[in-house]
């Protein structure tokens, strides 16, 4: 699959979120979503992201945008870092890699020479028509939130 571009139509996607309940990209039509995947619940930079996107959550659903974070992990796993973290979010279990496949985020990785695939640490914004407004590439665990609304206001 090619590499996912700005201003192409964010690919659809369908999967089960932290409390097994079924969560589709078309549900928040009319939205602007912040889409981020993260290699792992519960390792140090993916708690930053997520714990940032958690205290600035209320001043996004005030501008309308919703949060989905999204790993190759289980659900059981996302209730856990989401109830230990307080996490109001969405996080979406793709077990099966389609989403993270679909967006280009699962790739080769190398650790200490070792090679493995695992998920690049992305964010996408979707615009109210389901259009990538924005990808983020070099995402800044700890300042994740301003990342985005800096992009939106431009």
């Amino acid at each position: 699959m090619s590499e996912l571009k700005e201003g192409q139509q964010a690919p659809e996607f369908t999967g089960l979120d932290q409390d097994g309940k079924t969560v589709s990209l078309d549900q928040f039509k009319g939205k602007k979503v912040v889409l981020y995947f993260y290699p792992k619940d519960d390792t140090p930079g993916c708690t930053a992201e997520a714990c940032d996107f958690r205290d600035n959550y209320q001043g996004l659903l005030a501008k309308g945008i919703v949060v989905l974070g999204v790993s190759v992990d289980d659900e059981k796993s996302h209730q856990k870092f989401a109830a230990k973290h307080s996490l109001p979010f969405t996080l979406l279990a793709d077990t099966d890699h389609k989403i993270v496949e679909a967006y280009g985020v699962w790739a080769e990785k190398n650790m200490y020479g070792k090679k493995y695939m695992g998920i690049n640490r992305t964010t996408f914004i979707i615009d109210e028509d389901g259009g990538l407004s924005h990808i983020i590439k070099k995402v800044d665990t700890k300042n994740s939130t301003a990342q985005v609304l800096e992009l939106l206001e431009k």
